[in-house]
């Protein structure tokens, strides 16, 4: 009997996922565990994998958004009769889902290039047409595909695509590695400006993880009434405790590290701003689990430290540095991105001085971190040149107040400034 493939929701923030290539076509047999197609979700491009043995009878959305629960495949017996399964799916669905003329133009069209003499489309301009795909004058590449050959400093256009329509994806670049492809050699620019020539300028579709990031954010930012306070942290101490442990210990140590471990035990002292706000109620976490905010190319990851207050320097600083490799790979887990209590942003290792940070719900406050700048400071009544580093708290005013928020950033200076109490 045909089985439905649907759409899964593979994060707990997914309301539609978009379906970026197929590495199985129509008539193809499929086995459990094979990879049917390339999905990008809010937080991650991720493969989907078939649960059912058979041959896939059909293709739902050769390419595009389609929303959770929505059938993308069906698999079945081969010349299996599953016309009444799509009339189902169609009937109620007619008014909210995209029209399936479009869908069903798509995939006839896939349909007759499988079965057709391949021909080569007459080009626009006169120049000769190049060996991968473009769309609106743009390298077609899955992100994933896309991450893989900056990665390994592989230039896409020296890459055959075998996706929908030449896209080039996942397997592409991974056979073109494994057959001794070159790294790209960057040709010399007769200008005096050199221009950014990975940027591909122009109009671009917002990805699933972006229209993820604009919906919280933006939520966050018109529903939780935000206040900020900002405070300097004498850093002098702090940079003398990192240098010694980092000479004198096979582990090392980030000031990011001393950050975090700094937040979670202050997190202990003042519960509230271990806090998440639910409209008729206040959650007070008692595990703490920092947030720590990492950049990809498509937006921003949150992977997780848990119990970030049990845990020693040392773990914290090899914790961070799997996650954030996995977070510019690709490669986080769910279950590494979710049960924040509280979130870290640092900017300081690009010269940010000072910012604000907006609240990453459903936690209470967000720490954004400056970077550490020499200036005049006074110790011991005297005007000597000291390392500050400035940190702006955002607060959810509906949990936190400003006197809540204060005695937690005073707790968290204390910490930084005397760092061998995050050592006993």
């Amino acid at each position: 009997m045909a089985e439905i493939i649907r759409m899964p929701r593979l994060s707990d923030t997914m309301e539609e996922g978009n379906i970026i290539g197929w590495l199985k076509k129509v008539g193809d047999k499929v086995e459990s565990g094979d990879v049917l197609a390339e999905v990008e979700t809010d937080k991650a491009t991720m493969e989907l994998e078939s649960f059912e043995d058979g041959t896939l009878l059909h293709i739902g959305v050769p390419e595009g958004p389609v929303p959770v629960d929505g059938l993308i495949a069906i698999i079945g017996e081969e010349g299996e009769d599953i016309a009444g399964i799509l009339i189902n799916e169609a009937s109620p669905k007619a008014s909210t889902e995209t029209p399936k003329e479009e869908n069903k133009k798509e995939e006839e069209t896939i349909e007759q290039k499988e079965t057709a003499p391949k021909t080569t489309p007459a080009p626009v301009a006169t120049q000769t047409a190049p060996p991968v795909a473009h769309e609106n004058g743009h390298l077609k590449a899955s992100p994933l595909a896309k991450g893989m050959a900056k990665e390994a400093g592989i230039n896409l256009s020296s890459v055959a695509g075998t996706g929908d329509q030449g896209r080039i994806v996942k397997r592409d670049v991974e056979s073109f590695i494994a057959q001794g492809g070159q790294k790209a050699v960057a040709a010399p620019v007769a200008q005096s400006i050199v221009q950014d020539t990975s940027v591909e300028y122009g109009d671009h579709p917002v990805s699933q993880m972006r229209k993820t990031i604009a919906k919280r954010l933006g939520e966050s930012k018109f529903t939780a009434p935000h206040f900020y306070l900002t405070i300097e942290v004498n850093m002098d101490n702090a940079i003398a405790a990192r240098k010694s442990v980092n000479e004198n210990s096979e582990s090392r140590i980030s000031f990011n590290d001393l950050v975090i471990k700094a937040c979670a035990m202050a997190l202990k002292k003042h519960p509230y701003v271990n806090g998440s706000w639910h409209g008729d109620k206040i959650t007070l976490h008692q595990d703490v689990n920092i947030g720590v905010a990492v950049a990809v190319s498509e937006g921003l990851l949150v992977p997780v430290i848990n119990n970030a207050d049990l845990k020693p320097l040392s773990y914290i600083n090899q914790e961070v540095r799997e996650l954030a490799g996995k977070a510019k790979s690709k490669k986080l887990s769910l279950q590494e991105m979710q049960g924040n209590t509280f979130t870290i942003s640092n900017l300081g290792m690009f010269g940010i001085e000072e910012f604000t940070a907006i609240i990453n719900p459903p936690d209470a406050c967000i720490l954004a971190v400056g970077s550490i700048v020499q200036k005049p400071v006074v110790k011991n009544g005297d005007i000597v040149v000291g390392n500050v580093m400035k940190v702006t708290l955002s607060c959810d005013h509906r949990i936190v107040d400003g006197a809540v928020g204060a005695k937690f950033l005073g707790t968290v200076r204390q910490y930084l400034e005397q760092p061998l109490m995050m050592m006993v």
